[in-house]
């Protein structure tokens, strides 16, 4: 029982630092030669509280490298490690410069409580210094025609290297920088700062171009790969028919606006319209009415010819008749003869 108490006791100085930490990032890679920067968050009751950057893995054994109570005046541009501090969003960071492979290891960021009783709230993170190359961006795509640019980075110790930018699994293809650093032709420019990247811009693209190339500095080298994506066609069509559309309407003249005068004008041109086609309906009218007055006289005439048609039919049909009938003679006196 005493031993679990002991225990307990041994522990409390640390418990602080699982309820409220200190954090940022876990790990980092840099370029050796080149410069970092490492944020370190905390909760906002400790916005007063003094904050350190200090390089170990345990905090008894750390070796102090910079401290927000120390007042002397901070050039991150010089200084091999400065710290600034922002109560107002919880947060102070710590700036390396001019990076070595000998400072690679474990650091930490931490918050001084200043209490026998509580520990510091720390945080922990593994920087590691690179020899060696990198690429600001690894995947690159583009459409045809277009240009691209690629970012290689490099260590301190390859600023003099000759630089090279070749296609994999195609030696013959590499291009160099030449003794100023630099190398141009139609499709290609390579140019180099000496400080630590060179680029490389391939110009107008083409669909052959997809692959993956190398960026080459001394022996070291990094890959990249570069898609490149047909132009879309119907972009270029709905832009032709937009810009035939808009010079057809540029010929187009607006319309006329209608005035005082150009409706009177009108007026005039409506009248005289109308009186001809008033004239033209009289006239029809005159010549349709001359037609039925005619066929008026003539109606009687023709009557009294078919009547006279019709009589001749039946005297003829009469004449026949009797030419093909007996004749008989009656007696008066005969016949009263036979009554008695």
């Amino acid at each position: 029982m005493p031993q679990v108490f002991i225990l307990t006791l041994s522990l409390l100085p640390w418990i602080p630092a699982f309820l409220c930490r200190v954090t940022t990032v876990e790990d980092f890679a840099v370029l050796e030669g080149r410069s970092l920067t490492v944020p370190c968050h905390y909760e906002p009751q400790y916005a007063s509280y003094v904050k350190y950057w200090c390089q170990g893995r345990m905090r008894e054994f750390c070796t102090s490298l910079a401290r927000t109570d120390d007042h002397r005046s901070a050039n991150p541009a010089v200084d091999k490690v400065s710290i600034f501090d922002d109560p107002v969003q919880q947060v102070f960071t710590v700036v390396l410069n001019d990076l070595k492979e000998a400072d690679s290891g474990w650091y930490m960021c931490g918050v001084e409580i200043g209490s026998a009783w509580n520990a510091d709230f720390v945080a922990f993170t593994n920087i590691k210094v690179i020899n060696g190359m990198s690429a600001v961006n690894s995947r690159l795509s583009g459409e045809e025609g277009d240009s691209i640019t690629a970012e290689c980075l490099y260590s301190e110790r390859y600023r003099e290297s000759e630089k090279k930018w070749c296609r994999s699994g195609n030696s013959s293809s590499c291009l160099l920088t030449g003794s100023e650093g630099s190398y141009e032709d139609t499709s290609v420019a390579i140019s180099d700062d000496r400080t630590g990247a060179f680029t490389v811009t391939l110009k107008k693209l083409q669909l052959k171009d997809t692959g993956w190339y190398w960026c080459c500095a001394g022996q070291q080298q990094v890959a990249l790969h570069l898609l490149v994506k047909p132009r879309p066609t119907t972009t270029a069509v709905s832009t032709t028919t937009s810009t035939a559309q808009s010079q057809v309407t540029a010929h187009v003249a607006p319309p006329k606006p209608i005035t005082k005068d150009s409706w009177n004008s009108h007026s005039h041109i409506l009248e005289s319209l109308l009186v001809c086609a008033t004239v033209m309906f009289l006239v029809g009218l005159g010549v349709l009415a001359r037609k039925l007055w005619k066929i008026h006289k003539q109606d009687p005439v023709l009557r009294q010819v078919k009547a006279m048609k019709a009589r001749l039919n039946e005297y003829s049909g009469d004449v026949g008749d009797l030419q093909n009938a007996d004749v008989v003679f009656l007696n008066r006196a005969s016949q009263e003869v036979h009554m008695y």
